[in-house]
């Protein structure tokens, strides 16, 4: 969701996300997460607690005015892009180690039949 700020009313929270605000808390179906102190006086959604409660990563551009907000995660969020050193093979069947390109930009592509 991409906000210019870090408030946003509860109709386009809700419409974006599945997220609505309700006296038990910010729900979704079945599941609520308590987080009274979402709810700002004016009725808008203080976007930096509902991305703590929820576990949403948050992304401020203060140059654009502009803020990202991701998916809540349902547990712990990515914390970094780090990746551990996986064992692999390479098309020729030989052992290759992902810290042999220490400093480069990987992209890793998976694909199964199923």
């Amino acid at each position: 969701m991409i906000l210019n700020s870090l408030t946003v009313d509860t109709d386009s929270f809700a419409a974006a996300t599945g997220w609505e605000s309700k006296p038990e808390g910010l729900c979704k179906g079945e599941q609520c997460v308590p987080a009274p102190e979402a709810v700002m006086a004016d009725g808008q959604l203080d976007v930096s607690v509902v991305a703590d409660k929820l576990g949403m990563a948050i992304v401020e551009d203060p140059d654009h005015g502009l803020v990202a907000l991701g998916p809540a995660s349902g547990g712990r969020a990515l914390t970094t892009a780090v990746v551990p050193d996986l064992p692999f093979t390479d098309a020729d069947g030989n052992p290759f180690s992902l810290t042999s390109l220490h400093g480069r930009k990987v992209l890793l592509v998976a694909w199964a039949s199923w």
